[in-house]
């Protein structure tokens, strides 16, 4: 066997730029590049080996935990089929990666993590930032990356890899599994080498699948389908990622079922489409939500549902409501004490569009949620118009971003408040349209993820819509899109602290308490002075992108006008009301209030609290 000598970490760069995926024909490269810092943990072996080989693009990020938002958001925007690998030294860069970690493995989205490790031969322990537990001396900061990775492996011996790649890559690459794969790889390990076979690095093509439902199940799921009076279908992001959003049209169109969506299922149908009844849940339309609370059959297309879908379990009131759940992972499929049908969501929409063909749904049905969501889309309309004054209303400066972007334009977000009202009140076009990480809700997420987007689409705008909050948490890789002259335009909304959470607190009864970004007076227990004068545009400019102060809606309609023609990075900051909210329609959101309290308004919380909860239903 021909073999060839490489470092550990030069033959795991060569390795990953031979991985390559397909899908319905169309073949590309998996690892569009690297992002990473370099720190004594990899700049010797990995960094040695991107420099030496060239092979790979290499992105330098501001933050570890910023440079897995961007692969997460890319991995997103590609539909799975592209990610970015992710490296860092030993210590906080390694600990560093664990939110975003988290967040792209509980969105299922690929990531590949190469963190640095402390030494295999242990020689120089403890080597600098290194953790000791004297009773676990093979237990290191990596460890800490396990349950955030759906594959985890410590590459101890050059030779390791061989097995570990490749395992790692099937993760990867499997719809049902993927999230993030760990390979901690030792830091000595990197440099040392190995006479590794060249079959290693001949190009290999990992196939998507898309499998098909089983005959039997698919034949009851029509029939359960054929007998129902008033379903409802929920699309997921399943359906995107599967690039589904065609079959489930024509579905509709002959099917006349009404369509609900979840977070990452936003865009799944444009938001005019006849059977389109917007979202669902505790960031949902009243639309979605009273069809959901009346629907004898739910039909969950490529959703995990998560407790904001399905209003903590009170959002399905019908005493007979029986779920099928479409979803490549078996785990998801039969949440709910669903029927599982297991396959690819594109493949079963095509499957039950033939199944059910010369079937529709009764016409009342049908008018009746083309009614409900005729009536919304009116109410929205008005909130974008509302002209409140003296500072505008969120809903208002959704409404200029969303008339300013154009059919194929990204939103990103992420925390806050902003994504239930993105949820509720943004008009989609597209499919990828809509690009809000609610899996996590990570604060910091926007930036990077937004950098994340526009790498992978560079022909769209990408418009980031980010809190004061979210952006004091990380708006680094500002810098970054500089760098790589990837161009966001961020609107960044200034009400004064964690409005979303301050809304809840006050909900439960608290008041707002420790949530205002105020001055403290005196020995104040909460921070009820005057707002703190953060000049969020100076720290834009200084960061270098072009920054705009908006006062009025008018202002950030020309700010919006005006961002497209500059070459750079625009961030708009506009401040609004953080009392004027949308609020939420026709749901509930189970957030325990405190059982017994001394304040009046925490009972009276506890009170409705109870009276709500009694309508949840034992769903698994």
């Amino acid at each position: 066997m021909n073999t060839v000598r490489l470092t550990m970490a030069q033959a795991l760069v060569r390795w990953m730029a031979a991985q390559r995926v397909e899908r319905d024909g169309v073949e590309r490269p998996f690892f569009a590049g690297v992002w990473g810092i370099f720190g004594h943990g990899n700049v010797a072996g990995i960094g040695q080996a991107l420099h030496q080989l060239g092979v790979l693009p290499y992105l330098l990020s501001r933050n570890e935990q910023a440079q897995v938002h961007a692969a997460a958001g890319y991995a997103r925007m590609t539909n799975r089929l592209q990610t970015w690998a992710c490296t860092s030294s030993i210590g906080p860069g390694a600990t560093n990666m664990v939110t975003a970690a988290a967040g792209a493995t509980i969105n299922r989205l690929p990531v590949l993590l190469l963190p640095g490790d402390t030494f295999a031969s242990r020689r120089p322990h403890p080597v600098l930032q290194q953790l000791e537990i004297p009773g676990a001396p093979d237990v290191t900061v990596n460890d800490a990356l396990k349950p955030v990775s759906r594959f985890w492996s410590r590459v101890s011996r050059p030779e390791q890899l061989l097995a570990a790649a490749p395992a790692a890559m099937r993760v990867l690459t499997d719809p049902a599994e993927t999230g993030v794969a760990t390979l901690a790889l030792p830091q000595d390990v990197q440099a040392e080498a190995f006479d590794y076979p060249e079959l290693f690095f001949e190009p290999r093509t990992w196939r998507i699948p898309r499998d098909a439902p089983d005959p039997a199940v698919l034949a009851e799921a029509a029939a359960h389908i054929r007998s129902a009076r008033r379903p409802l279908l929920v699309a997921g992001g399943g359906v995107i990622y599967s690039e589904a959003t065609e079959a489930l049209r024509k579905l509709v169109d002959a099917t006349g079922i009404p369509v609900a969506e979840t977070m990452a299922g936003k865009g799944a149908l444009p938001y005019d489409h006849p059977s389109a009844v917007g979202a669902l849940g505790v960031t949902g339309t009243p639309a979605a939500n009273l069809l959901a609370r009346e629907a004898d059959l739910v039909i969950g297309v490529g959703t995990r549902w998560t407790d904001f879908s399905t209003a903590s379990k009170t959002a399905f009131q019908d005493s007979g409501v029986r779920f099928l759940n479409v979803n490549v992972a078996g785990f998801d499929a039969h949440k709910l004490a669903g029927m599982p049908i297991v396959a690819d969501a594109r493949a079963a929409l095509e499957a039950l569009a033939g199944a059910l063909e010369g079937w529709s749904v009764d016409a009342g049905h049908r008018s009746r949620a083309a009614d409900l969501a005729r009536d919304w889309d009116a109410r929205v309309g008005a909130l974008f118009a509302a002209g409140h004054a003296p500072l505008p209303a969120q809903a208002e400066v959704i409404g200029a971003v969303n008339e300013a972007a154009g059919p194929r334009d990204v939103v990103v977000c992420a925390a806050g408040s902003l994504p239930g009202d993105l949820h509720k009140l943004w008009r989609c076009r597209d499919p990828k349209g809509f690009h809000v990480e609610y899996g996590y809700s990570c604060m910091g997420y926007e930036v990077a993820g937004g950098l994340g987007v526009k790498l992978a689409a560079r022909d769209r705008e990408v418009f980031v819509m980010v809190g004061d909050g979210s952006w004091l948490m990380m708006s680094s890789e500002i810098v970054t899109s500089l760098q790589e002259r990837a161009k966001l335009t961020v609107v960044l909304i200034d009400n004064h602290g964690f409005a979303s959470i301050g809304g809840l607190s006050e909900a439960v009864g608290s008041g707002g308490f420790g949530t205002r970004y105020r001055y403290r007076e005196g020995a104040a227990i909460d921070l009820d002075g005057e707002f703190l004068p953060v000049d969020f545009a100076a720290n834009a400019a200084s960061l270098g992108a072009h920054a705009i102060r908006a006062r009025t809606i008018a202002d950030l309609r020309a700010a919006l006008a005006d961002s497209k023609r500059i070459d750079r990075t625009v961030v708009i900051t506009i401040e609004t009301d953080p009392e004027e909210r949308v609020g939420s329609f026709e749901t509930w959101w189970d957030v325990p209030v405190a059982e017994t309290s001394e304040q009046t308004p925490v009972r009276e919380a506890r009170a409705r609290y109870e009276e709500e909860l009694s309508r949840g239903r034992w769903l698994s």
